[in-house]
């Protein structure tokens, strides 16, 4: 009897242990203001969902060791969830630096959006070489005849400390999406642009051989 109730005891104490938020550190993706002011080139546009590597969409802050392998700790994880974060940040962040409409899906206006901006991470790592690494694919596509379509990359990289902890992580990363939402803003990035094929206009023959709709009554 006292056996189990010691092993009682102990299966609690383990487990308000594990339950304490204290031992338990977030860190908030949060880019810093903007001082500068670039024109608005994208108007209203609906952000998609961003997609990120699967080691930077969970919970945990991720970071790669001197052997190359991608280590986190659970009790260091990010204040939200990363894709949500990473989403809404960015859309606020090209929207403050250039007074466009850009708000994360789905759209919650009356008016639909003239473009949608599409965010393809293929890495967001803070490298066992020192820095913090974000790249990927960006697109923009205007569906409106004549609009121009972007397809376009991207590659930052933010210098971190030779054993960067998960806040100075969180601060790097969140620089490397002010300095993707810029990128964004102003359309750059090597890449290329692809016009929208504007509608072809009938031709007046085409027009005529069409039969016409029947009279009412008939």
């Amino acid at each position: 009897m006292m056996r189990q109730l010691l092993i009682a005891t102990a299966m609690l104490t383990a487990l308000a242990s594990c339950s304490n938020g204290e031992k338990t550190a977030r860190y908030l993706i949060d880019p810093p203001v903007p001082a500068e002011r670039l024109p608005n080139r994208l108007g209203t546009a609906e952000l998609k969902d961003v997609s990120l590597p699967e080691y930077a969409s969970g919970d945990e802050v991720s970071w790669q060791s001197t052997d190359g392998a991608v280590r986190s700790n659970t009790k260091q994880l990010w204040a939200d969830d990363p894709q949500r974060a990473v989403t809404l940040t960015l859309a606020r962040t090209i929207s403050d630096i250039s007074g466009a409409t850009v708000i994360a899906e789905p759209w919650p206006l009356a008016e639909p959006p003239r473009r949608t901006v599409e965010v393809r991470v293929e890495k967001a790592l803070a490298q066992a070489s020192g820095g913090y690494r974000l790249s990927g694919r960006y697109f923009v596509s205007d569906a409106g005849a004549g609009g121009a379509n972007q397809a376009r990359s991207f590659d930052i990289t933010i210098p971190l400390a030779e054993k960067p902890g998960p806040a100075a992580i969180a601060r790097a990363q969140s620089q490397a999406i002010a300095q993707l939402a810029r990128q964004i803003a102003t359309l750059g990035g090597p890449g290329s642009a692809i016009r929208t094929k504007a509608a072809p206009v009938p031709r007046l023959d085409d027009i005529f051989s069409q039969p016409l709709p029947p009279l009412e009554g008939s």
